[in-house]
């Protein structure tokens, strides 16, 4: 007869009733109380992001990705469209070259104020026992800075056509020589001031008499082979020998003449002159061979202006002597109050002047101005260099215009070789 198993008889009491030990089930998540297969819920639809940028708007984009103005996400997603589109990609290219020409030409050279702040930093640490005047610290950077240009030069650089340029007899003047022959000039001109402190004359004990043009012609002229490269370091140990000398000589020796043949400036106008002068003939070397080249730094270029804005009462003085000026209008006493033109530099180095127009000894007097110049700084050094002429420079103006060109004409004539 079929009834309910029966437990084995193997000698152990078990109790009678329902088991407290349940059997083995399925998962909890697999099975149901009825012990059905349980069905997953459903899984939640996907999050769907903003759809791609059209070829259109992608397009759009290529200038300001070129320019970088683009953001993160933009970036990105023209830069995976350049990948798999060709025509998109060349025109990045093209806009990416154009905005390179936007940029302005980097030097390899240091900037001119770099070691100025480098030294001011040394000397404040460790001042120097035997400092460099002030007057002739403009000529020790500027000097540095075209030895500088030229450490690089090989024999085919030192051989590059140079034409120097200035004004002379109401037009201007030029004369082609070599990079070697402008230093060969430098160094020629610096000898004025060497004979003056007592050094020894670059030209040796046979130079001719006279100012920058006859010594600089005596130089060219005194060799049968172009100058070389060898040029550049009796040049370079002159100028170190010129700052180390008046650096020893103390004060007093700013005021020694140096004579330049048709007129003597104190020895620290002449170390400015040969200062701008250096950097006038360095800017020549840079353009040609196609190399940048900065002005000075805004205080020396401060000092080379003020200097040249001295000389200009003399300057216009002289002109009128030779008839190249109208006679002055009211001739005062040395010292009195004068008529006045008032030359205004804009950028760096600039500043105000006020300049005497009938005497080179009448006091400047802004009660007596009749006329204004408002000339940028590096122009203004143009035109005193002779490299563009009176009728070219860019000058804002108002007042006598007699007057006036009397003034940028005088500041021409300031130029020579």
């Amino acid at each position: 007869m079929n009834g309910p198993p029966q437990p084995p008889d193997d000698g152990y009491e078990r109790p009678v009733g329902r088991a407290r030990i349940p059997g083995p089930r399925g998962a909890a998540d697999d099975l149901d109380p009825g012990h059905a297969p349980r069905s997953m819920p459903p899984l939640p639809p996907p999050v769907e992001g903003p759809p791609p940028p059209s070829h259109a708007v992608l397009k759009s984009l290529l200038g300001a990705w070129a320019l970088a103005a683009c953001s993160a996400e933009e970036t990105q997603a023209v830069e995976d469209h350049l990948t798999e589109c060709a025509p998109c990609a060349e025109e990045a290219l093209r806009l990416r070259d154009a905005v390179g020409l936007l940029h302005p030409e980097e030097t390899l050279d240091l900037k001119p104020l770099l070691r100025s702040r480098v030294l001011e930093d040394c000397l404040g640490k460790r001042p120097a026992r035997i400092p460099v005047p002030v007057w002739a610290s403009p000529y020790d950077t500027e000097t540095a800075r075209l030895d500088a240009l030229l450490q690089d030069f090989g024999d085919s650089e030192w051989h590059t056509p140079v034409r120097l340029k200035w004004f002379e007899e109401e037009r201007r003047r030029s004369q082609r020589t070599t990079v070697a022959g402008v230093i060969g000039h430098l160094l020629t001109v610096d000898g004025l001031i060497a004979s003056a402190l007592g050094l020894d004359d670059p030209l040796g004990p046979d130079a001719p008499k006279g100012g920058p043009t006859v010594r600089t012609e005596h130089f060219w002229g005194a060799t049968p082979h172009p100058i070389t490269r060898q040029v550049r370091d009796p040049w370079r140990e002159q100028g170190h020998t010129l700052v180390r000398t008046v650096s020893f000589a103390g004060r007093g020796v700013a005021e020694l003449a140096v004579d330049y043949g048709g007129f003597a400036l104190p020895l620290g106008d002449a170390f400015l002159e040969r200062a701008f002068e250096c950097w006038v003939h360095a800017w020549d070397i840079a353009e040609a061979v196609d190399y940048p080249y900065e002005p000075p730094a805004g205080p020396h270029l401060h000092r080379m202006i003020d200097l040249a804005a001295r000389l200009l009462p003399g300057a216009l003085a002289q002109r009128r002597r030779a008839g190249l000026a109208a006679p002055p209008r009211g001739l005062v006493a040395a010292g009195a109050p004068g008529r006045t033109l008032h030359l205004e530099i804009e950028g760096s180095g600039g500043g105000g002047w006020d300049i005497a127009l009938d005497s080179p000894g009448a006091k400047p007097s802004p009660e007596r101005t009749v006329a204004e110049i408002a000339l940028d700084g590096i122009e203004f050094c143009q035109l005193a260099a002779g490299h563009i002429s009176p009728e070219e420079a860019a000058v804002g103006q108002h007042g006598d215009r007699e007057a006036i060109r009397d003034v940028l004409f005088a500041a021409a004539s300031l130029s020579r070789l």
